[in-house]
């Protein structure tokens, strides 16, 4: 327990359709309840922030495991990536992974992407990836059509396989909603629901110890 291994950003297909500039599918905000075991263990939350073509997407993750009133595992991440249009520009992140501790920043670089990691005992990594990959965050439906990923913890690709599930009727906390279910194996392994507007709905996944988390819309 004390090592969870959370399947965020190794992170992270569709009936549904990308969505045009002038149909963004969110609002200001979008909030889950990270549940365990039937048990509410943090949240995972995301800001929109548009200015004409351009869009800032910030997010907080905040968890905690805790045993006989003891935390037993601790995880804090925070993002921000910007786009242009459809097109990904850059991100910067900072990851506390129960005390190891990550620093990226993504930035489009010409025909690639440039990617600084920090968190390692000599230095910062400089390294590029292809320009097309997308960042990890859970919130955009154009992953389901992805092979590959940028983990947005670690500013490592990862490779992933989508397969349409079918479709389901979920429950958020206060309401239930149609969605399409989609499963991520490869490198990520997880569920992810998206409903017809493209919106980000909910997530399922196995920690190490075997508990299963689910991300409840709030």
């Amino acid at each position: 327990m004390h090592r969870l291994i959370f399947a965020l950003f190794l992170l992270a297909t569709s009936s549904t359709a990308v969505w045009a500039a002038d149909d963004f599918p969110y609002r200001s905000s979008l909030s889950f309840a990270a549940v365990r075991n039937g048990q509410t263990i943090g949240h995972h939350s995301l800001t929109f922030q548009k200015n004409g073509a351009q869009l800032t997407v910030s997010t907080a993750i905040d968890l905690a495991v805790k045993f006989m009133g003891v935390t037993a595992y601790r995880y804090t991440h925070r993002a921000q990536e910007v786009w242009s249009g459809e097109t990904f520009q850059g991100l910067t992140a900072q990851t506390d992974d129960d005390g190891k501790k990550y620093a990226i920043e993504i930035r489009r670089d010409g025909a690639a992407l440039a990617i600084e990691r920090n968190g390692r005992p000599d230095g910062a990594v400089r390294t590029t990836l292809p320009p097309q990959l997308l960042p990890s965050t859970h919130w955009n439906v154009r992953q389901v059509r992805q092979s590959a990923l940028v983990n947005t913890q670690t500013g490592m690709e990862v490779r992933v396989q989508v397969s349409v599930q079918g479709r389901e009727k979920i429950r958020t906390a206060t309401a239930s909603i149609d969605a399409t279910r989609y499963r991520y194996t490869g490198d990520l392994v997880m569920d992810q629901w998206f409903d017809d507007a493209g919106r980000w709905v909910k997530t399922s996944f196995t920690a190490s110890d075997g508990s299963t988390i689910e991300y409840v819309l709030q």
